[in-house]
């Protein structure tokens, strides 16, 4: 999954619902370890999407300022005062 079991851990704060807790607590004895991979799970999927997102919004801003250059900006045909 990626994920360095080496790596430094430390406590951390979370907020969870009691009774998920209780009912996770019947398939796994280290509920931090299943967490942990579930989260990595999550980081690694979500990673790619992100960065495809930056990507396409990078180009819409190039295509974007092409337009603008080329045409102008619609805002120029209005005059604010």
């Amino acid at each position: 999954m990626g994920q360095d079991s080496a790596l430094l851990k430390r406590p951390v704060n979370m907020t969870l619902n009691t009774d998920l807790v209780q009912r996770a607590r019947k398939f796994t004895g280290n509920l931090s370890e299943t967490v942990e991979c579930l989260l990595a799970a999550y980081v690694e999927a979500e990673e790619p999407k992100r960065a495809d997102l930056a990507a396409q919004l990078a180009q819409w801003a190039t295509a974007s300022a092409a337009v603008v250059a080329r045409y102008g900006s619609p805002a120029d045909e209005h005059d604010p005062f």
